[in-house]
């Protein structure tokens, strides 16, 4: 089984009942996922992201490049949640994720890969290391910048919060 990483979009009134109820907020997720299809989703209507096992190669490349917001694991603890997998999930509140939308917004993905190598992201052990065989490898995860910032962006527009977790 692999690691992946999902981002779920909440409204303000929502995230607030998931930092009442963590229990609501794991059942909730389950329901909007179930109910969304992973794929041929448009970022600007969905309400979930998947990183897939991309998620610690860009969590290594945009902290190696400074990006402001910790879009991969989230900032902030959802209080008394349970583990929803590799941990329990995190969030960003709505200021944050305008702030990492301006981010990404002067980002592009050739940027977070100048100067590095498939053996840095071996030599940092970031999973899956047996991913990282050479350097077109680095290209799973420039891919998944353009969908992310697409969707870290409408999230914004919105005025909502992204909840977060490796599953």
């Amino acid at each position: 089984m692999s690691m992946n990483g999902v981002h779920l979009r909440l409204t303000p009134a929502e995230l607030d009942r998931a930092l009442r109820e963590p229990d609501w907020a794991e059942e909730f997720a389950e329901e909007l996922l179930e109910a969304e299809p992973d794929s041929g989703r448009l970022p600007s209507t969905a309400r979930s992201h998947r990183t897939g096992t991309a998620w610690h190669g860009l969590d290594f490349l945009l902290r190696r490049h400074g990006f402001p917001v910790d879009v991969v694991h989230g900032e902030e603890e959802i209080p008394g949640a349970e583990d929803w997998g590799y941990g329990p999930p995190r969030f960003l509140p709505p200021g944050r994720v305008r702030a990492a939308a301006d981010a990404f917004a002067g980002l592009s993905p050739g940027a977070l890969v100048e100067g590095v190598t498939a053996a840095d992201l071996v030599a940092a052990e970031v999973y899956p290391v047996s991913q990282w065989t050479d350097e077109y490898s680095l290209g799973l995860v420039t891919a998944c910048v353009p969908p992310l910032a697409a969707y870290v962006r409408s999230t914004s527009l919105r005025g909502h919060a992204l909840l977060m977790w490796i599953a």
